[in-house]
């Protein structure tokens, strides 16, 4: 690009910046925009939370599976079992011996995603009792007394093993009026918190009530933990919560007791401090003993996001009868971690994750301790929601100043760019650094705004191509400007060299004639003369460039191309000529007296384009021939004929034109000599009489040239006898002049006109 490109790109740039109608139609309505999906982004509404999770699934689907722990397996209530040992609830003897085989195999410990909070119904002392409130005396000899109850049999098991209750959390006020009491094992979680969060309530989900084990196994085993999760609003697991405030203590999840019961009895910690922005951060730390300590971040609500492993079924699944009957391998249980749970469709524990819909809910819990376990979490933290938020403004007024001085087409195409680059970074976050960067509202900043400017712009180029199409409509043919309005891209306004016909026509007298009429006359006959005239000219599809007072300037063959353009311009001469006939009656009538005028046509190049200043130019055309063209309109006078055409237009406006030379002239200014005619009108229209004039005019014309003035002057002395026309007198005069002071031999038959 040249310097001058270069500057005059900037000085566009600039004259758009200072631009207030572009700030006023694109720069408010993109901010406004991006203002309005701040506050949409803020407030969170559940359609935006909506749409965002199922961008998140997007990118989650598409996240490189991460690498197991090994450590974590499911023992699976399924469909084998119940058809081998009984429909659930089993009898709970049945769930020690299950307990107990697992202890042989030997796990580090049993979360149990089942809750005990009925007693066993199927107990030789509950079917005793049952049957004496019939009136049926019933005993059992030779039974020993521990196996009269299983739910204490159960309980002398869980106290002698790794194993970990299971409970419920109701988190409706209206529950805890109706939930039995009962008192659940310690929780075994510490809070600490930081100096600044001292005294502050903590924001974990409150829960109202609990569904406990039964009082005998919870104080037999110790350990619980609860297993709620929290599906979204479109009934999806995402997050779970591994910390919950019950009665005004933090109590652990499942899985987070789990691992405190197989890592010996450390105890965990819920750590709490201030995030900065009117929440707190929180994480749990747990001592994995020989593991080392892991710190597990949550949310502000104590909640997990899950890092799904893969679908349903991605951890090890080994059926309880296997276990029950000894059919499992040793090393496929021993020295892990295992969730009881079931995967039967009837049991009713199926879940539905970003990555199945058919997903049990124990393997959930397998989920949490194998991420604690591989200590590789997956956050989606407040300070990424405001990095979003800031993400969303720079690509809402980002796209608005790109189209304020850019073409759509180019910001479409960054848009694009610009939108995969959002998505592929989000996903890079999520697979590089486990964090998740949302660009749904970004994403929907860049949308809307380019949408919406686009559409903007839009409707101002509809408003400008019918401001155009009013104003050239001045100038041009209704032809061409539709031309120029359906096809934009043959408009040409800057400079370029091209061969236009070109009009000036002038009033002759005109400001004698004005003297004689008041201020408001004179402008009511020019209304009255340059309409006709102006309509004339842009109906044979030529450009009008200015009036000058009185003066018409016009051009053909600019700024689109026009067929026969030098034809029409002689065409629209003879026209106006007719048209002022028509207009000499009524000013005969109001104001007392004609008018006449002198009409110069040439054909050749010229620069053609916009000319002036930075902040005022015109379109228009400069040459020499623009300059020439001029200087023949004035000859007009001189000659007295109403119009004079250079040999250019005469040659190339095509036959079917009377034509008369009327001399071959050297204006001022230039050295070249140019042959002037003049046009009657069509030939076929033409009367005998003039033709027969027209060829002693010939005759004469050749004489002169020839340097015989005595015969060419006793021609011309006839015609001007015979017809009155002034011309003839003019070239009698120029003949006298000639034979008494005859010229040099190099004499050409030129005249030289030295002045305008």
């Amino acid at each position: 690009m040249s310097r001058k490109s270069k500057n005059s790109s900037g000085k566009d740039f600039f004259r758009r910046l200072r631009d207030p109608r572009l700030w006023l139609m694109l720069f408010l309505p993109g901010l406004a925009v991006t203002v309005a999906l701040s506050f949409v982004h803020w407030t969170s509404p559940s359609w935006l939370g909506f749409l965002d999770y199922k961008v998140y699934d997007v990118l989650l689907k598409q996240r490189p599976r991460p690498v197991q722990s090994g450590h974590v397996a499911v023992i699976d209530l399924d469909e084998k079992s119940l058809a081998e040992i009984g429909q659930w609830p089993w009898p709970r003897h049945q769930v020690a011996l299950l307990l107990g085989r697992l202890k042989q195999y030997g796990v580090l410990a049993v979360g149990m995603d089942v809750i005990f909070a009925e007693p066993d119904q199927t107990s030789p002392e509950s079917i005793r009792k049952k049957l004496a409130s019939l009136g049926v005396n019933m005993d059992f000899t030779g039974l020993p007394d521990d196996l009269r109850d299983n739910d204490r049999l159960l309980a002398r098991m869980l106290g002698a093993g790794p194993y970990v209750l299971g409970y419920f959390f109701t988190y409706q006020a209206s529950d805890s009026a109706t939930a039995q009491a009962c008192k659940l094992p310690p929780p075994r979680l510490a809070v600490r918190r930081s100096q600044d969060a001292a005294g502050a309530s903590l924001l974990l989900a409150q829960a109202y009530s609990a569904v406990c084990p039964l009082p005998e196994l919870a104080a037999s085993g110790g350990w619980a933990g609860f297993f709620n999760s929290f599906p979204d609003r479109d009934n999806i697991v995402r997050w779970v919560p591994l910390a919950v405030s019950y009665n005004q203590t933090a109590f652990p999840s499942l899985a987070v007791s789990t691992l405190m019961r197989a890592f010996g009895d450390q105890g965990a910690v819920l750590s709490v401090s201030p995030d900065g922005y009117g929440g707190q951060d929180m994480d749990i730390t747990l001592d994995m003993g020989e593991l080392g300590k892991r710190r597990v971040p949550l949310d502000r609500r104590g909640g997990l996001l899950l890092d799904y492993r893969g679908p349903a079924r991605t951890f090890p699944y080994i059926s309880a009868a296997d276990v029950m009957r000894g059919d499992v391998a040793a090393a496929d249980l021993r020295g892990k971690i295992v969730f009881l749970g079931t995967s039967a469709r009837g049991l009713q524990d199926i879940r539905a994750t970003p990555l199945d819909q058919e997903f049990p809910g124990v393997e959930a819990h397998a989920t949490i301790a194998d991420m604690i376990l591989s200590d590789k979490y997956l956050r989606h933290p407040i300070d990424a929601w405001y990095l979003e938020l800031m993400l969303l403004a720079a690509f809402g007024l980002g796209v608005t100043v790109l189209l304020m001085f850019t073409r759509s087409l180019w910001v479409g195409a960054l848009s694009l760019l610009a939108g995969g680059g959002m998505w592929y970074a989000s996903a890079l976050c999520m697979n590089r650094l486990d964090l998740y960067v949302s660009p749904l509202t970004p994403l929907m900043a860049l949308g809307v705004n380019f949408t919406l400017l686009t559409f903007l712009k839009f409707l101002n180029e509809e408003r400008q191509k019918r401001f155009i199409q009013g104003a050239f409509s001045h100038y041009l043919s209704p032809d061409v400007v539709s031309q120029i309005v359906d096809e934009p891209g043959k408009l040409t306004l800057t400079g370029e060299e091209k061969d236009v016909s070109i009009l000036f026509s002038d009033v002759r007298g005109f400001t004698t004639m004005s003297e004689k009429l008041s201020p408001t006359q004179v402008v009511a006959l020019l209304h009255e003369y340059l309409t006709p005239m102006t309509r004339l000219v842009t109906g044979s599809f030529g450009t009008l460039d200015k009036f000058i007072g009185d003066a018409i300037m016009a051009f053909w063959n600019a700024p689109l191309d026009v067929a026969d353009h030098p034809r029409k311009s002689v065409e629209t001469a003879l026209s106006m000529l007719r048209e002022l006939d028509t207009l000499n009656v009524g000013f005969r009538e109001r104001y007392g007296f004609e008018i006449q005028i002198g009409i110069g046509l040439h054909h050749g190049p010229v620069r053609v384009g916009n000319f002036g200043s930075e902040d005022l130019f015109d379109y228009t055309i400069i040459g020499d021939n623009v300059n020439l063209c001029s200087r023949l309109e004035g000859l007009t006078k001189y000659y007295h004929q109403r119009v004079l055409v250079t040999g250019a237009v005469r040659d190339s406006a095509g036959a079917g034109f009377l034509w008369q030379e009327v001399d071959r002239v050297r204006v001022k200014g230039k050295n070249e000599p140019v042959s002037i005619h003049t046009v009657h009108g069509l030939a076929a229209a033409v009367p005998p009489e003039l033709a027969q004039e027209l060829a002693r005019w010939d005759e004469g014309l050749a004489l002169y040239r020839q340097g015989n003035f005595r015969e060419a002057l006793a021609v011309f002395e006839a015609l001007k006898a015979d017809t009155g026309q002034e011309l003839y007198g003019l070239y009698a005069s120029r003949c006298r002049a000639l034979e008494a002071a005859p010229p040099g031999p190099d004499w050409d038959g030129v005249f030289e006109h030295t002045t305008k």
